[in-house]
């Protein structure tokens, strides 16, 4: 017996060694774009251009979409995976609308609770961030739901355990970055951000609906940040 249970421990090294061995450069590659091209891009332009403009704000979208192709061509043409093996086209589009729709209820409550309570909102990057263009804002809010859970949820909670992290850290990792990486709106957004986080990654690992989450979260910045300058 034990022979037998020495063999079997052997057999599981062996085949968790494999894996290992298996786990592609592209996917260190992608996993470090996923958890800090967007940190390393808000930090660059809050050092070098602190002040919000119309130009900056282009620029800005244009290296993160660029981080996100950069990302999409790592999974097909790097990992040679599907986009399933990061949520997308998991399930049924009326099902991801539909759940998108719950997220946006359940974030929002969370956050708007937060940031009534903290006060968040009036501050100077706030209103510098209120006089770019309405039609910038809202592709910026819909930017943040499509890239920031496709970062952080899809690509990064995956990858983390295909690489043999167990799940608290698969799950902690992403998030953690994901809530400091909202520091340049102080500590009450670090907060905010790490509730909503820690909602929408639980939608993720209870249904692995990338787009859902993505629903969710643009629904509720865009709530936040254009529905109150329509009805202004």
């Amino acid at each position: 017996m034990e022979t037998n249970n020495i063999r079997a421990a052997s057999l599981v090294m062996t085949n968790e060694h494999a894996v290992a061995t298996r786990i592609s450069p592209a996917t260190w590659i992608g996993l470090f774009l996923s958890l800090f091209a967007m940190v390393v891009i808000r930090y660059a332009f809050a050092f070098f251009v602190p002040e919000i403009t119309f130009a900056s704000a282009i620029l800005k979208e244009t290296l993160i979409w660029t981080s996100v192709a950069a990302l999409l061509v790592i999974i097909r043409r790097g990992e040679r995976l599907s986009f399933r093996s990061i949520g997308l086209g998991t399930c049924r589009w009326w099902k991801s609308i539909a759940w998108g729709l719950v997220i946006a209820i359940v974030s929002a409550a969370a956050v708007g609770g937060l940031a009534y309570l903290t006060g968040y909102g009036h501050g100077p990057g706030s209103a510098a961030f209120e006089k770019l263009p309405l039609s910038l804002i809202t592709l910026i809010v819909f930017r943040a739901g499509v890239v920031e859970e496709l970062f952080y949820r899809g690509y990064a909670i995956e990858r983390l355990r295909m690489i043999g992290l167990g799940r608290f850290w698969s799950i902690t990792i992403p998030l953690v970055i994901f809530s400091l990486g909202h520091w340049s709106g102080g500590a009450a957004n670090i907060l905010i951000a790490f509730a909503a986080g820690i909602i929408l990654t639980a939608f993720y690992l209870w249904r692995r609906d990338l787009v859902a989450n993505m629903i969710g979260h643009g629904l509720v910045d865009f709530v936040a940040n254009v529905v109150p300058r329509l009805f202004s």
